[in-house]
């Protein structure tokens, strides 16, 4: 097993108070997502930050309040969790890590078989790109403690679809550490 972990849209503009699409569960796992984080770092297992940066005129601002734009306090990943020099920032413009983004690329180049997805929100950009990376061939892990919905409804149906339908490795963070 070859790892990363993929810290998606813990950004400034999700996770502060009053932000404009606030998930207040993802200030809960801002702790366990820190922990993942240096695990990895002290195995040298990459870690990637996924980030939504919107143009000012986005077409997702259709459906959601306009969030995350580019060059933005906004968009910046939250003080906790931010990237150190050794760490990856992929941009993307959409729900899914994969789409129209280099992600790919970086992986392959690191040879990269396994992804722990982290971040939120799991019933979207958690999900779409989970079921993205098992689409092409990647092994998921998905550290329950470490993903958040702006529903426990939404966060539980998606856990089950990543599980159930992706056949995800949904975990604790505990027992996920003890895999890596």
């Amino acid at each position: 097993m070859k790892p990363a972990i993929l810290v998606i849209d813990m950004l400034n503009d999700f996770i502060l108070e009053g932000a404009p699409l606030e998930c207040s569960a993802g200030r809960k796992i801002i702790a366990p997502i820190k922990r993942l984080i240096e695990h990895a770092r002290n195995k040298k297992i990459p870690v990637i930050f996924i980030a939504d940066s919107h143009d000012p005129d986005d077409r997702e601002f259709k459906i959601w309040p306009p969030h995350a734009v580019e060059k933005t306090k906004g968009s910046e990943v939250i003080d906790e969790l931010k990237p150190q020099k050794d760490d990856i920032v992929v941009k993307k413009k959409t729900y899914d890590g994969f789409f129209r983004t280099n992600l790919e690329k970086i992986l392959k180049s690191k040879k990269i078989d396994t992804l722990v997805l982290t971040g939120v929100c799991t019933d979207i950009c958690i999900l779409h790109t989970g079921s993205s990376a098992t689409l092409l061939g990647y092994k998921v892990i998905v550290p329950r403690d470490c993903v958040a919905a702006l529903t426990d409804e939404d966060h539980n149906f998606a856990l089950k679809h990543l599980q159930n339908v992706l056949k995800s490795d949904v975990d604790s963070l505990d027992n996920i550490l003890k895999k890596l």
